[in-house]
């Protein structure tokens, strides 16, 4: 008896709860799928880099500060995981217009480097010294967002520099810096794609770029990412020859793979500077900053473009170590990485 009284109330909780979903249903709005990334408009984009010709730009500096310049490609030893290659370099240094995106973190703690980005504009200048030479701005915090589209007047990007508003806790670096990837994209094929990465060390907030797919983007680009990041420790990081040295071994590319995205969980900025041949450094204070700042745009056009056709056709991340054939004592700023694609002949 007890069995018969109690099976009619569990049909009627049963029909409760489904007529208690339905009427909540009716109230919620609808599940709306994730935004995609905003896309840069402008036309297709162009890579200087095919998947068989790789781009390595390559700093020579002196341990006490100046560029050795006149290396020729006898002078230069490059590997690709490990595998001597045949290469080229260009015989003038990177002469070529640059488009340049500064991207420039709006929210968490930046407000309190507003005032040093303020500043920012007319150092700049350096990058525009060719008339064809030309930048845009991206602001971001949990989303980046195009401030200021192309130009070669420096004078517009400084009047925004200025104007710059506080955004959310949000530091979605991986996203901007695919954003600012596509919008170097879309500049002719001839012209040095740069990105100025201003930001703190470590990615809030990007949900739209997971590190694999930023890995295999930056090394597929032939875009010199240099990052000057805000960072409350007040230990600097040093350069050395030492810094840019890898282990003899080669590795599997899968834990490379694995080993750079762990790396970028660490200091994102850092490691995109270095995939792409580019600098990372730190700032406190507004004299230090805007020596950073000038130093990066100096010694951004100051790399021997080296180039090769990988002899390892193997798909995926490959490790790169370039050195002089012999010891200048100089410091050597180099492209670490790049991604070879499983069509590349």
């Amino acid at each position: 008896m007890s069995f018969v009284q109690f099976r009619p109330t569990f049909l009627a909780v049963a029909l409760i709860l489904l007529w208690g979903q339905a009427i909540l249903a009716q109230q919620l709005p609808p599940v709306e799928p994730p935004e995609s990334m905003p896309v840069p408009q402008g036309e297709a984009a162009n890579l200087r880099v095919s998947t068989t010709e790789v781009l390595v730009p390559t700093l020579v500096e002196k341990r006490g500060g100046g560029i050795v310049y006149g290396l020729k490609a006898g002078d230069f030893v490059l590997e690709d995981n490990g595998v001597p290659q045949k290469i080229r370099v260009q015989e003038e240094m990177d002469t070529a217009p640059v488009a340049l995106v500064v991207a420039v973190e709006q929210g968490g703690a930046s407000v309190l480097e507003f005032d040093k980005l303020a500043k920012m504009g007319p150092l700049l200048d350096v990058f525009l010294t060719d008339p064809r030479s030309r930048a845009a701005l991206v602001g971001f915090d949990s989303v980046p967002r195009l401030l200021r589209d192309y130009t070669p007047n420096g004078d517009q990007i400084n009047a925004d520099l200025q104007r710059l508003q506080p955004g959310d806790g949000g530091a979605a670096i991986l996203d901007t810096v695919n954003y600012s990837v596509a919008l170097l994209e879309t500049q002719p094929k001839e012209f040095r794609r740069v990105l100025l990465l201003i930001s703190e060390e470590r990615d809030h907030g990007s949900k739209h770029t997971k590190p694999a797919q930023l890995i295999r983007r930056i090394g597929e680009s032939d875009v010199l990412v240099l990052s000057v990041s805000f960072s409350p420790a007040l230990a600097e990081l040093s350069h050395d020859a030492k810094d840019s040295e890898v282990d003899d071994r080669t590795m599997s590319l899968m834990s490379t793979l694995v080993m750079a995205i762990n790396a970028f969980k660490k200091n994102v900025a850092k490691e995109l500077a270095g995939m792409s041949g580019g600098e990372y450094t730190t700032f406190i204070g507004d004299k230090r900053f805007e020596a950073r700042v000038m130093s990066a745009a100096k010694d951004a056009r100051n790399r021997y473009l080296i180039t090769f056709r990988p002899s390892d056709l193997t798909p995926g991340l490959h490790t790169i170590r370039v050195r002089t054939a012999q010891d200048y004592g100089a410091r050597i700023v180099a492209r670490a990485n790049y991604w070879l694609d499983a069509q590349a002949q």
